[in-house]
Order: C-alpha cells, then sequence, then structure tokens
C-alpha cells in the first residue's frame, strides 16, 4: 500500500487529481500520524479531525476535481488568521475563544484550490516572539525536540518538519516565517508587499507582515505562494540565468555575531552558485546604526496595536512590557520615515545586485522552555541574538527567503536567506531550486 505521509503536496495533488488515492485516504493518514507525534512536537492547538474528513469527502465530490492544484492536500494554518467555524487564539487567553464565521481570503483561496485545513498551529503570544510556546502549547523542533521550532509560525514550521503535513500557511512581521523554516530545515519565501492579501491581527504590524507557504520543496513552495497570491505559477525553466548575488555574513545589527555554521553554509552556497555560473561577489550592504532602534520600535509598536483591545491582565508579562513600550513608539512609528530610508539607502545596493545571500539565522534555535515565563528583557536578547537577520526585509517590504542548505553540528538543518528587490519572488525562487538542484536536503526530521 503506497503511504501519502511524506509525499510533497505536487504529487498528492496530481495522484488525486488521477484518482489514484481519495482525498479522505490522505487526509486519514495524515490525521493518524498527527496523533502519534504531536504530543511530543506540539505543532497543533487545534486538530479538525472530523471536519477534515468530511471536507475531504467534498473535495472528491467537487466537479471541478481534476483542475484543482492542491487536490487533497492536507494544509496547517497558524492560529492567528481566521478558519471557519474555529476559534483564532493567537496563543493568548486574553482572545476570545469564539467560532470565526469566515476563513481568512488566504484560507478560503488554499479551499478553492482543493485543500483541506486539518488545524490550527501553535504560535507565541500575539505572535510577538522567535519562539512558540505559551497557554496553549509548545511547539518543538522536529529535528531536535530539546530546541524550539522558532517562531512565531512555530506551530506550522513544526507541523511540516515533522511530516504532519506536506504544507501549512504562516506568516512573518519580523522573520516569522524565515526564522521557524530555517530552524526545522524548511524552504518559504515572505513574499513582497501586496503580493499576497495580508490582514495579519490589526493593522498587518503597519504593513511588515506577510503571508506565505511552509514546505519542504520549492516546488511546493512556488505552488502554495501562487494559490495564495491567485495568480498563474511560477514555471520551472533551466535556471535563472546569470545573477549578480552578493554575499554577506555580518549581521545587520551592530554588536550582534553570526556563528560560524551559519556564516559557512553562506559561504559555501556562495560557492554552489558560482559554479553554477552566477558572478558571486562578498558585498555588505549599508544598514544604518539606527536599525536596531527601528527595528525595536516597530516591533514593539505592532503588539501595542495588537493589543489594544484585550484585558492585559490576562497577557503574559513580557507581552504586557512589550506593548507599554510599543505605546511609547506608536507616533513616532505611524508618522516617522525610517522605513522609507531605509529603503532609500538599499535601493543602490540592490541596482548593482539581483540577489543577497545571507546566513537565515546567527545561531542555532534556543533550548526549548517556559519563555513566556521568563522576563521580557531576556526574550529580546535571546531574540535579538539568533535572528538579526531577518527583521530588515520586513521593514522594507522587499522579498526574502530562507532555504535549508548544510548542516549544524547537532545534525539539524542549516539555512542560508536569499533577498531580493520587489517583484522578484520568481528569481529567487529559482535561485533557491537550484541550490536545492546541486545540494539536496533532507524533507523530513527522522522521527520513525
Amino acid at each position: 500500500m503506497t503511504s501519502w505521509v511524506g509525499r510533497t503536496a505536487v504529487e498528492i495533488a496530481a495522484a488525486v487529481r488521477e484518482k489514484r488515492v481519495t482525498p479522505r485516504e490522505v487526509v486519514a493518514e495524515h490525521l493518524a500520524r498527527i496523533e502519534r507525534l504531536d504530543d511530543r512536537i506540539g505543532a497543533f492547538r487545534v486538530v479538525r479531525a472530523e471536519a477534515a474528513l468530511t471536507e475531504a469527502d467534498e473535495v472528491a465530490a467537487r466537479s471541478d476535481l481534476a483542475e484543482l492544484p492542491l487536490a487533497g492536500v492536507p494544509v496547517a494554518v497558524k492560529d492567528n488568521l481566521p478558519v471557519r467555524g474555529e476559534s483564532t487564539r493567537v496563543g493568548s487567553a486574553a482572545t476570545p475563544d469564539t467560532p470565526a464565521d469566515a476563513d481568512h481570503v488566504t484560507v478560503a483561496r488554499l479551499r478553492a484550490a482543493g485543500a483541506v485545513v486539518v488545524g490550527l498551529t501553535n504560535v507565541p503570544e500575539l505572535c510577538v516572539f522567535g519562539t512558540t510556546e505559551g497557554v496553549h502549547g509548545t511547539a518543538r523542533n522536529p529535528w531536535d525536540t530539546s530546541r524550539t521550532a522558532g517562531g512565531s509560525s512555530g506551530g506550522s514550521a513544526a507541523a511540516v518538519a515533522a511530516g504532519m503535513v506536506p504544507i501549512a500557511l504562516g506568516n512573518d512581521g519580523m522573520g516569522s516565517l524565515r526564522i521557524p523554516a530555517a530552524n526545522c530545515g524548511l524552504v518559504t519565501i515572505k513574499p513582497g508587499h501586496g503580493v499576497v492579501p495580508a490582514g495579519i491581527g490589526d493593522g498587518d504590524w503597519f504593513g511588515m507582515s506577510e503571508n506565505g507557504p511552509l514546505a519542504t520543496t520549492v516546488e511546493d513552495a512556488r505552488l502554495m505562494l501562487s494559490v495564495l497570491a491567485a495568480t498563474e505559477p511560477v514555471r520551472r525553466d533551466s535556471g535563472p540565468g546569470t545573477l549578480k548575488i552578493a554575499v554577506s555574513v555580518r549581521s545587520p545589527l551592530a554588536g550582534v555575531a553570526v556563528s560560524a555554521p551559519y556564516a559557512g553554509a553562506a559561504r559555501d552556497a556562495a560557492g554552489v552558485l558560482t559554479k553554477a555560473g552566477h558572478q558571486v561577489r562578498r558585498a555588505d550592504p549599508r544598514f544604518p546604526l539606527s536599525l536596531g532602534v527601528t527595528s525595536l520600535a516597530h516591533w514593539t509598536a505592532g503588539t501595542a496595536v495588537d493589543a489594544g483591545s484585550l484585558d492585559g491582565r490576562l497577557l503574559t508579562r513580557r507581552t504586557r512590557v512589550h506593548a507599554a513600550l510599543g505605546r511609547r513608539f506608536l507616533n513616532g512609528v505611524r508618522g516617522g520615515s525610517a522605513r522609507e530610508e531605509l529603503r532609500r539607502r538599499l535601493e543602490p545596493f540592490f541596482e548593482e545586485y539581483d540577489v543577497l545571500l545571507t546566513p537565515a539565522l546567527a545561531r542555532r534555535s534556543p533550548r526549548s522552555k517556559p519563555w513566556h515565563e521568563r522576563g521580557w528583557l531576556r526574550n529580546v536578547l535571546v531574540n535579538t541574538n539568533y535572528s538579526p537577520l531577518t527583521p530588515p526585509w520586513n521593514l522594507t517590504g522587499w522579498p526574502a527567503m530562507a532555504v535549508p542548505f548544510g548542516t549544524l553540528p547537532s545534525g539539524a538543518p542549516a539555512a542560508v536567506q536569499l533577498v531580493g528587490r520587489p517583484g522578484t519572488e520568481a528569481a529567487l525562487l529559482r535561485v533557491a531550486e537550484q541550490l536545492e538542484a546541486l545540494r539536496p536536503w533532507r524533507r523530513t526530521a527522522p522521527l520513525d
């Protein structure tokens, strides 16, 4: 008997369209894996077992089954996006346990494409931090369950890396797709501003947050992105042509160092792309010294907006402190020009180079601990020291990817980041696909 667990979304959808397997069979296999593994991983807050099987049967009965790009594909959804009939708790005790009466537009697009939502995944409270734990659950890295999966799309990333679903939906406001993808050996793309509908929280963190895919292959990430963006799929071709690629292993934040394994991964990826025919040069973007303050201001102010309508007594202390600090920055963030000044400062660099290649993280993910019970400063320092490379591209609104590349001394995956100017999602995906072809990675963690 063929097992559909561990197969790609592309493979599953093709088999369902050709009626070699039913959506119910595919979904049932994945639900069984969730039941067997999730006590160890903590990916899901809610598993929609009965509803998912019913919805799988509805997909099988659709008259347009043969045209559905995600026919019968199980998908997990981050618990800050509404799913019809389920509450949206955003990792908090302060949010209402009220079922949503409609799907978020991205969830609706996945369903329209034939996907089946099997559950909602764990996040840190209000999706603030780069570790995922809280009152609704703790998401651990399937490659090393003593470590966090990352955040804030930690549950979604853990679900995919554990083979519990082939793809998952997450979002990224300061690295919240790229951080857990890098920890868990997955491919993701934070699209540029306006490519995919946002509608995340109360204002998208001033337009910095974007919805995007988590997948085990570039092909799956491309397919899911095309569904989310409601565009024609980016076609696979012989390659992206010769590109000018800058490689930088310097942290954008002064005083934060990149560890040798992640710097080495970026240098090794640069060598692979050089052999593939690209013009690769060592070059560092000119980040302003004020970048750390700009990042902190926007990060905390976004939380202040999201927390504004909630009972602060039900929030954890770290979240209350984060939001209180953010309230002091609100007027400056709303009326300020720091983001536009950052774009202007970086535009000349991207006029010279097509793609920027960096480490995805500065060091491996922190230990899986009850970080939500720790102090605010300790959380901020841990987050900043392990993930300084992702926030600039939320501030600019430009596309950025995390791509598995190499391994850490522990045996867990390492990863690199690819960044481009607005409108270059297709080029980034093709460069990622070259890395995948020339240096393949193990797609799921060895849990069995």
